[in-house]
């Protein structure tokens, strides 16, 4: 019941949005790039709501928060669904896109995931955390490690420090900055890692 609540709403959004786009306001067909999980799959719910209003859903899935913000500007899509607002307008600030929201979804969850360590008591002394690499999402997860005692942060950092503002660091941690999409695949080989939601449910 839920899914499908959010994919009402995607769906009314989508269609407001492809009337936005210029030219294309007597198109029935909407080009949406996403993430697989749980993005593609609430579209999926979409496409079948859409259908029944004479919309056509094409969806594409990526796998890195890159390409489809570039398919979008380029306008090789009429809009994509995986993003969170603060990553949307550090992504237009970073690289000179003029990416918009058309409304607000859902809020993807963020977790601290267990590799070769099981527990935070279990944490030694320069043990590897693994947190994503683009600055809104790394941004969250340090803050998410101050949450949980394990640093601290300058107290004007504001909501996307970097490792630069860690000011007290007691385990040593060493903090491995990746790509968000590989985070999954690296817990073998680190301590723990902070993983965005939607790659957390892929893996």
């Amino acid at each position: 019941m839920k899914k499908r609540l959010i994919a009402l709403t995607l769906a009314v959004l989508l269609v407001l949005a492809l009337g936005a786009c210029s030219g294309k306001a007597d198109s029935k067909t909407i080009k949406v790039g996403a993430t697989p999980a749980p993005h593609a799959e609430i579209l999926e719910v979409a496409k079948e709501i859409l259908a029944k209003e004479g919309y056509t859903l094409e969806i594409k899935e990526f796998d890195d928060y890159i390409m489809p913000n570039i398919a979008v500007e380029e306008g090789e899509l009429d809009a994509n669904y995986f993003q969170h607002i603060t990553y949307m307008n550090g992504f237009n600030a970073d690289n000179g896109t003029h990416l918009v929201s058309a409304g607000a979804i859902h809020y993807e969850p963020f977790g601290l995931y267990a590799g070769k360590t099981a527990s935070l008591d279990a944490l030694a002394d320069g043990a590897q955390i693994a947190i994503p690499n683009d600055a809104t999402n790394g941004g969250r997860a340090l803050l998410l490690l101050q949450e949980q005692g394990l640093i601290t942060l300058a107290d004007d950092c504001g909501l996307e420090p970097t490792v630069q503002d860690i000011v007290d660091n007691p385990k040593n941690l060493e903090i491995v900055e990746l790509e968000a999409r590989l985070l999954p695949t690296t817990l073998q080989d680190v301590d723990m890692a902070v993983i965005n939601g939607n790659y957390a449910i892929d893996a």
